[in-house]
């Protein structure tokens, strides 16, 4: 029933314009931290998916504290992570990058501005994460709990368009992973995505464009990152947000640009970023972080969802990115199709 109506998301409404999220929609650019501006220091450029300003604003302040970081500038290009992947690619200029998904820097490592070894930490290079969570209307109207909750003719849904959107590509795993008892059943999670895409009347590209368009009045649920989800919460935004019992492991990874001319601080801001300084301030932004100890500090701000799945159990992004978002991918066939 959505079909004839679905249109691609370009502009925002000069009320959301008011909003504190469009200041790091897709396609903005500022100065993290209030104070960075104010040096004439070494200067960096972090290029990134649009949804973590507000935790890049906090590491920003955290790092100019440090001695590595002293009157470190840092300028950042906020986007939808596939088209910032590619800007980079083609010769953007960026010394650190931060992406939705991981085949979006293995984009940049094929290109030669990342070392290949650029994930060979013990988290995979990805210094904080999420799950992909529901965001509704207060009280929860239409009473939506679970993903086959989604697919029914009285509920519309608001997610980014794969094609664009990193956040996307997780939104649509959580219930491929569901429906398809993680990967067991392909042929269910596909006609599961089938019916999914068709709930969606808009195509925003990006997930804090998504995010607009649910608070500009469109859909009766948001798939979204958990971190997404508080920060509209914390804004006093007319949300409420869960985790449903199935969902997915978001990994969002960072990455040194080696051409960096500024090498050695972006790689110890890379480095903050993993500390318990840097954990406790990702995870305070509302950002699952990877250290053991810190996530145990921050048990109750995070809950543990019944099934929790892996883009690992699913065979990797190699495999999944060939196999469902590639340019032959069973998932972007089914998108195309709905268009």
């Amino acid at each position: 029933m959505f079909r004839s109506r679905r249109v691609r998301l370009l502009t925002v409404t000069a009320a959301v314009a008011a909003l504190t999220l469009t200041a790091c929609s897709a396609g903005s650019s500022d100065t993290v931290g209030e104070t960075a501006a104010t040096t004439s220091g070494p200067s960096l450029t972090l290029v990134g998916y649009a949804v973590p300003k507000n935790g890049w604003d906090a590491i920003g302040e955290a790092f100019r504290a440090t001695e590595s970081g002293e009157n470190v500038t840092i300028n950042a290009d906020y986007s939808a992570s596939g088209n910032q992947s590619r800007k980079v690619a083609d010769g953007a200029p960026a010394d650190i990058v931060n992406f939705s998904v991981e085949p979006d820097v293995t984009r940049l490592v094929k290109a030669g501005k990342v070392s290949e070894d650029w994930n060979a930490s013990a988290t995979g290079g990805v210094p904080f994460g999420s799950v992909v969570s529901f965001v509704v209307r207060p009280g929860n109207p239409k009473n939506i709990r679970t993903w086959q909750d989604l697919i029914r003719p009285d509920v519309s849904v608001i997610s980014p368009s794969p094609l664009s959107s990193g956040s996307a590509k997780w939104n649509l795993l959580a219930p491929y992973a569901a429906v398809s008892n993680g990967g067991q059943n392909r042929q269910a999670g596909l006609d599961y995505i089938t019916q999914l895409v068709e709930r969606f009347p808009v195509q925003p590209d990006s997930g804090r464009s998504a995010s607009e368009a649910f608070l500009q009045g469109q859909g009766d649920v948001l798939l979204s990152y958990e971190n997404e989800a508080l920060l509209l919460e914390s804004q006093g935004q007319a949300v409420e947000h869960f985790v449903p019992e199935q969902t997915f492991r978001i990994d969002n990874p960072v990455a040194v640009v080696e051409g960096s001319a500024n090498l050695e601080q972006a790689n110890a801001l890379n480095e903050f970023l993993y500390t318990e300084e840097g954990q406790r301030i990702w995870a305070e932004s509302g950002f699952r972080p990877v250290d053991p100890g810190v996530a145990a500090e921050f048990a109750d701000k995070f809950p543990t969802p019944g099934t929790l799945y892996t883009i690992d159990q699913l065979g990797g992004w190699t495999a999944v990115d060939a196999d469902l978002f590639g340019e032959n991918g069973a998932i972007n066939a089914i998108y195309k199709a709905s268009n």
